[in-house]
C-alpha cells in the first residue's frame, strides 16, 4: 500500500457543527489511507475531536502558525512553510481564509488546496460583506476546487465570487441513513424524561447567534403546555437561551442538553424537528431529522425547502409558531410527513454517495482516484 496521504485541515473552529461533522465523517471513512493535522482559528474550540474514531491518525499541533490574526506577509510566509509538510490542504469557511490567501501568495512546492464553504455567521445572514467577498475573489485563484453543499452557495460562488464552473463542486451532505431507522437509545439525552402526553420539539445546533434559538423558545412558549423543547448543542449563546426561556415562563419545558455525539442515538426521541436559523445552506441536522422520520418546521433559508419532501414544504417559511402549533395538534400528520421525509433522505442523502464524490474530488487532485478508498 502507498503511504497515507498527509492532509492539513484549516478550520474556523473545530466544534461539532455541520462542517466539522462532515469532516469527521470523511476522516473516519478514509481510515488508514490518510493522516490528518487539524488547525483551528480558535485554538481551544476542539470539541469535535471526540467524534473521531480512535484508530484515526490525527494531530492537533500547538506549534503551528496561528490561523487568526492581522493579515500580513510574515504570517502568510509562516503558514506557507507549514503547508509544505503536507500532500493536500483542506480549508473551511471564512475563518480559514488567511490560509487560503497564504496559498494564493505562495510559490513552488505548495500542495494543492481545496476550500469548503458551508454558510455564513450572523454578521452575513442578511447581506454578504463586500470586503469579505473581495478578499475571497483575491484568494481563490489557486484553489484546485471550491466545494459547496447547496444550490444557493453554488450561485454565490459563480455570481458573487466570480468562480468558473470548472472550479466549483456541489456535493450534498450525507449521513448514515439506515442508523436513524433504529429506535433511539434510552438515556441518550441526559436529563430527558417524557410523559405519555408530551410532544417533544427538538433541535440540534451550535448555540450561536445565527442559529437564533431564542426565536424557537418564543415559538414554543405559544404552544400548549404539553409541548416541550430539547436543544442539543453547546456554544456562547447558552445563557441567552436560558434567559429567554425564563422570561417566557417556560424554563421548566426547555432542556438544554449540551453537546451530544452520534445523533442517531437520540434524534428519534423528538416528535418534531425545528430549525430557527437566520442563515443556513444545507443543514445536516435537517437530513438527520428526515432520516429519523420526523416532520420539520423551519424558516425558508438555504436549501431547506428543496431538501425536504414535498408534503412537508408548507411548514417551511411563514410563522414558526403556527407551523409548530399545527404539528403538535396532529399526530397522524406528523407520522405522514415523517414517513415522506425518511423516504426522501434514503433516496438522496445517504453518506455513501457523499463519500464517493469526495474520494473522487480529492483523489483526482492528488493524481490517484483510488488513493483514499478505504482498505
Amino acid at each position: 500500500m502507498s503511504e497515507p496521504v498527509r492532509i492539513l485541515h484549516l478550520h474556523s473552529t473545530f466544534m461539532l457543527g455541520g462542517k466539522e461533522a462532515r469532516a469527521v465523517q470523511l476522516m473516519n471513512h478514509f481510515g488508514g489511507r490518510a493522516r490528518h493535522t487539524i488547525l483551528s482559528a480558535v485554538p481551544d474550540a476542539l470539541a469535535a475531536r471526540e467524534a473521531i474514531d480512535p484508530g484515526i491518525a490525527v494531530n492537533f499541533p500547538e506549534e503551528a502558525p496561528p490561523l487568526a490574526g492581522k493579515p500580513g506577509l510574515a504570517r502568510y510566509r509562516d503558514i506557507r512553510a507549514y503547508m509544505r509538510r503536507f500532500d493536500l490542504v483542506l480549508s473551511y469557511n471564512w475563518g480559514s481564509m488567511d490560509g487560503v490567501m497564504a496559498h494564493r501568495l505562495g510559490g513552488a512546492g505548495l500542495p494543492p488546496i481545496v476550500h469548503h464553504e458551508d454558510g455564513f455567521n450572523a454578521d452575513e445572514s442578511e447581506k454578504l460583506d463586500w470586503k469579505r467577498n473581495a478578499f475571497r475573489r483575491l484568494a481563490f485563484p489557486t484553489l484546485s476546487k471550491l466545494v459547496v453543499p447547496s444550490n444557493r452557495l453554488r450561485t454565490i460562488a459563480r455570481d458573487v465570487w466570480k468562480q468558473p464552473d470548472s472550479r466549483v463542486e456541489q456535493i450534498a451532505n450525507g449521513i448514515p441513513v439506515a442508523r436513524y431507522s433504529e429506535p433511539p437509545e434510552p438515556g441518550a439525552i441526559p436529563g430527558f424524561v417524557r410523559s405519555d402526553d408530551d410532544v417533544v420539539i427538538g433541535t440540534v445546533a451550535g448555540l450561536r447567534e445565527v442559529k437564533d434559538i431564542p426565536r424557537l423558545v418564543r415559538a414554543v412558549a405559544m404552544l400548549p403546555d404539553r409541548a416541550r423543547l430539547v436543544v442539543v448543542g453547546e456554544g456562547p449563546e447558552r445563557e441567552a437561551i436560558e434567559t429567554e426561556a425564563q422570561r417566557c415562563g417556560i424554563a421548566d419545558r426547555v432542556l438544554l442538553a449540551g453537546f451530544l455525539d452520534r445523533p442517531w442515538r437520540y434524534v428519534g426521541h423528538f416528535d418534531i424537528f425545528a430549525l430557527s436559523s437566520k442563515s443556513e445552506q444545507f443543514p445536516i441536522s435537517v437530513v438527520e431529522a428526515m432520516a429519523a422520520g420526523l416532520p420539520v418546521a423551519a424558516p425558508d433559508v438555504g436549501d431547506v425547502r428543496s431538501m425536504i419532501s414535498g408534503p412537508n414544504r408548507r411548514f417551511i417559511g411563514g410563522s414558526l409558531a403556527e407551523s409548530l402549533t399545527a404539528l403538535v395538534a396532529d399526530r397522524q400528520l406528523r407520522a405522514d410527513l415523517g414517513a415522506a421525509n425518511r423516504s426522501r433522505a434514503s433516496a438522496d442523502f445517504d453518506e455513501a454517495a457523499m463519500f464517493a464524490r469526495y474520494r473522487q474530488v480529492y483523489g483526482d487532485i492528488l493524481g490517484d482516484p483510488g488513493v483514499l478508498c478505504p482498505e
